[in-house]
């Protein structure tokens, strides 16, 4: 179970790089890895739980697009019969997602899929269009 989470998560590659591998300790607060690192250990640690519902919290910022671009294809292979919960500043971490909320200053001002609010809401519009290219606007994924 383990082994496949960090799968999922994105963290083989950097754990089978230590010599002690699963075993290698981490420091408090997770000083002796990256940030991107730290979080995909922590994504790694939630998938261990057999949960049926999964709630990241900003949890893929410090990941770089194409390692936040696997895994959210992981997840989306893995987890399909799951709940799962993606709170994002990016908006390609949640392009493709079933629904989109929108909150503006606490306050839901759209809901939808990509293309629903690209046409719908004018702050998801203007955040997308600072965000992603003419490529990704359409429907495509960040390289």
């Amino acid at each position: 179970r383990v082994e496949l989470a960090a799968q999922v998560a994105q963290a083989s590659d950097f754990i089978a790089s230590k010599a002690e591998g699963l075993d290698a300790e981490v420091s408090q607060g997770g000083t002796n890895v990256s940030g991107g690192q730290r979080q995909r250990l922590a994504i790694a640690r939630a998938l261990a739980t057999e949960a049926r519902a999964y709630l990241f919290d900003d949890s893929f910022s410090a990941l770089d697009y194409k390692t936040d671009a696997a895994l959210r294809q992981e997840l989306h292979t893995r987890l399909g019969g799951k709940t799962v919960v993606i709170v994002a500043q990016r908006i390609s971490t949640i392009l493709h997602a079933d629904k989109i909320v929108v909150l503006d200053d606490g306050r839901i001002v759209g809901q939808g899929t990509h293309g629903e609010l690209m046409e719908s809401c004018e702050e998801y519009r203007e955040i997308a269009m600072s965000q992603l290219s003419a490529e990704e606007l359409n429907g495509g994924d960040a390289a």
